[in-house]
């Protein structure tokens, strides 16, 4: 599978993370429901990560690979924390579409960190992407 598949199933499961959490965080305290969901992956990622690998992979010992996926997952856990807020404070599918403006914002961090080519596709992309959110959030 190449990247466009995986892409496909980050997004499906993206959906259905977005709906299970919708009702899981009903009546909890968003923080809570955000631990209870970190403390599920924890456990599932690093089985998946012991499982599936071979003898010759190890783990990274690089401190810029510590450093930059720690700051990963403290962005990561911020980013949960705000959805399951707004989850439990509006409709999934006004949420939802909001929270996909990280694509926007990736595009332009990408250009702008990573010197990655901004092209023309990818401002009309990111326009619509940013026009779709606004749309579906203001919908009444």
């Amino acid at each position: 599978m190449n990247w466009l598949h995986w892409s496909l199933l980050s997004a499906t499961f993206a959906a259905v993370t977005a709906i299970l959490a919708k009702i899981g965080v009903s009546g909890v305290d968003p923080n809570m429901a955000t631990a209870i969901r970190t403390s599920v992956i924890v456990v599932f990622t690093w089985t998946i990560a012991f499982m599936g690998r071979s003898s010759s992979t190890r783990i990274p010992a690089s401190g810029r690979t510590w450093l930059f996926l720690g700051l990963s997952g403290v962005a990561t856990g911020l980013s949960w924390l705000c959805y399951f807020r707004a989850l439990q404070l509006g409709p999934a599918s006004r949420v939802a579409p909001v929270d996909k403006l990280s694509v926007v914002l990736v595009i332009v961090l990408a250009a702008v960190i990573l010197d990655e080519r901004l092209t023309a596709m990818k401002i009309t992309g990111g326009a619509l992407i940013a026009l779709g959110a606004v749309l579906l959030a203001i919908e009444q």
